[in-house]
């Protein structure tokens, strides 16, 4: 078992029906537990809750120049089940961003209907991840080969996210050194690329990323209390004995619990 996992994520909606008809029907998750302002949602029944969408129909949009969410990346567990979940996805009218292979994972992008990132990706095999001449990781973006992609997919089904879970989260902050070190000190993270353009990557366990960093478009000030987006992303970590409620230095609500 590894020592760190991106255990859940919550969101701040303005309108709840229409992001649980979204994650839900469009997506694949299960809904777990729902009220008039509140849903719990899983990747299949019985399966624990892993995001929670909040209705604030009165909350103020986190300004372009802000820090907040890049986007929340969802890991299935195959690259077959990643096939299928796109297939399952384009017949229901998910409009896609992009679609890249990192060399450590192929990944496909999108938004939700409040303009939240997500990514839904599979990892590489491990030891075919690049390594640069000094040691470091050298993910790029090269064109996914979507044909080959759709060609490997599993058969459908009606739960086409079981086994996937949270895979890392990547933020955008107002400063990388700042924010490396905060999170290398609360959640034990070390760097695995630090030489991609305005941006980090660090992990625990030798894994590619749990956690992206970047300063893309040049976000200016911090993400606003109680904004639409990223309400709070929990991160399960073990040694963790009681649960911490933390704000990061860019305003970003994070709770660590224990694994």
């Amino acid at each position: 078992m590894t020592s760190l996992q991106l255990a859940s994520i919550h969101l701040r909606v303005p309108d709840l029906a229409r992001s649980v008809e979204f994650y839900s029907g469009k997506l694949g998750f299960v809904v777990a537990t729902r009220d008039a302002t509140h849903a719990e949602l899983a990747v299949a029944s019985g399966a624990p809750p892993i995001l929670t969408l909040t209705e604030s129909r009165t909350a103020a949009s986190t300004p372009r120049h802000a820090a907040g969410l890049f986007h929340a990346a969802l890991l299935l567990p195959s690259r077959p089940a990643l096939g299928a979940w796109m297939r399952f996805a384009a017949e229901r009218g998910v409009e896609f961003d992009g679609f890249s292979d990192h060399g450590v994972s192929e990944a496909i992008y999108f938004t939700d209907p409040d303009g939240n990132g997500l990514e839904f990706y599979a990892d590489q095999p491990r030891a075919a991840w690049p390594f640069a001449a000094n040691g470091e990781l050298a993910m790029t973006t090269q064109p996914l080969n979507l044909p080959a992609l759709l060609a490997s997919a599993s058969p459908a089904t009606a739960t086409p996210l079981s086994g996937a879970s949270w895979g890392h989260l990547h933020l955008r902050i107002t400063n990388l050194d700042r924010s490396e070190k905060f999170y290398r000190e609360t959640l034990g993270l070390a760097l695995t690329q630090g030489s991609y353009p305005g941006a980090r990557f660090l992990a625990a366990d030798g894994y590619h990323h749990h956690l992206g960093l970047n300063t893309w478009g040049q976000p200016r000030t911090p993400q606003p209390a109680g904004a639409l987006g990223l309400a709070e992303a929990t991160f399960a970590r073990t040694g963790v004995s009681s649960p911490q409620s933390l704000v990061d230095p860019d305003g970003i609500a994070l709770r660590v619990v224990g694994r």
